[in-house]
């Protein structure tokens, strides 16, 4: 090996090292920046974990009230409670629950498989569908298929998440009785690894199509666009002209073109999928992030509020990064910031 090709390797390496630990510092720098408005943010608002931690043992006088604040800290002036939170998040410690008196790590750590099992089903199945329906539209433009799917996919976009949630329930759970109605897993009975599996996933089919629903409805409508914006490009047209089958010029020109905005929205609405599934977890009793952050809100728990507003923060960056890659993957042309 010469000494110009070693020079070009260090070269590159270092330059890779750079790109590496620049990303990497602007994420804490971000995510310093998300910890100190989350703070100031739940902080705002009205409310004092000491009153309802006395309310909650049965009583609320002056002396209890003075001593639970001096325990968590609460006592101490503002802008000393908010350096000792960033100190805690830079050494990755999110403090103890107020109420459960558990580290929140921990309780994070245990809703976290749930929330991602409905969040990442929700937005794959939202995803492929609405790629699916999108295209079956855009390429039958002005016909009554294409009527049909956009009356539906409009009713699933007005459709509010609470109430869909509901109406299936009272649909395939009370009137059908085909599938559960709240719940993770059925509980109290003994299952072999396939049967929690296949339970699971009988619990998780109606709040994964209540949470579904209207980001299908957003990827269909932005995929028969793209679709029919690009079936009137000029090489669809010379594709046309060089005799080649429908099916290859739209699954090799059309979907390859047209997938770039919806793979973009969908990379954007990925992190609001996450907060979307408060209001699904809270109807359908799923034991996921947003029924934990639901109950910590009632309870005015601070860590635990700061804690998930923290980790779901975390996850819409790096959901941003992974749509940087899929996008320069799906079109190597695009320059992104992935790097």
């Amino acid at each position: 090996m010469s000494l110009t090709s070693v020079n070009v390797t260090g070269g590159r390496v270092f330059s890779y090292a750079f790109a590496v630990a620049n990303w990497a510092a602007r994420l804490v720098a971000v995510v310093l920046v998300i910890a100190t408005f989350n703070f100031i943010l739940v902080h705002a608002a009205p409310g004092d974990p000491a009153q309802v931690m006395a309310g909650q043992s049965g009583s609320s006088d002056e002396k209890l009230l003075a001593s639970l604040r001096a325990e968590y800290g609460l006592d101490k002036p503002y802008i000393i409670q908010l350096g000792t939170y960033l100190k805690r998040v830079v050494t990755l410690d999110l403090g103890y629950s107020y109420r459960q008196q558990r580290p929140v790590l921990t309780l994070i750590g245990e809703r976290m498989p749930a929330t991602l099992l409905l969040t990442g089903t929700a937005f794959l199945a939202a995803l492929f569908a609405g790629i699916l329906l999108g295209t079956l539209a855009g390429i039958r433009a002005g016909k009554w298929s294409d009527t049909m799917l956009t009356v539906v996919s409009l009713l699933l976009y007005a459709m509010p998440v609470f109430w869909l949630g509901l109406m299936l329930v009272l649909l395939f759970s009370v009137q059908l009785n085909w599938l559960p109605a709240f719940g993770y897993v059925t509980i109290g009975v003994t299952q072999t690894a396939f049967e929690r599996a296949l339970d699971i996933g009988k619990h998780l089919l109606l709040p994964g199509l209540s949470l579904a629903a209207v980001y299908l409805a957003i990827y269909a409508r932005l995929m028969r666009s793209s679709v029919i914006e690009v079936m009137h490009q000029d090489f669809i047209k010379t594709a046309r002209a060089k005799g080649l089958k429908q099916g290859r010029i739209i699954f090799h020109h059309v979907l390859r073109n047209a997938i770039l905005p919806v793979v973009t929205v969908a990379g954007m609405q990925a992190g609001a999928l996450v907060g979307g599934a408060v209001v699904v977890e809270t109807v359908f009793a799923w034991p996921g992030l947003g029924r934990l952050i639901y109950d910590a809100v009632l309870q005015r728990d601070y860590p635990v509020m700061l804690g998930i507003f923290l980790v779901m923060s975390v996850i819409v960056i790096v959901l941003n990064l992974v749509t940087d890659v899929i996008y320069r993957m799906v079109d190597p042309r695009v320059t992104t910031n992935a790097s």
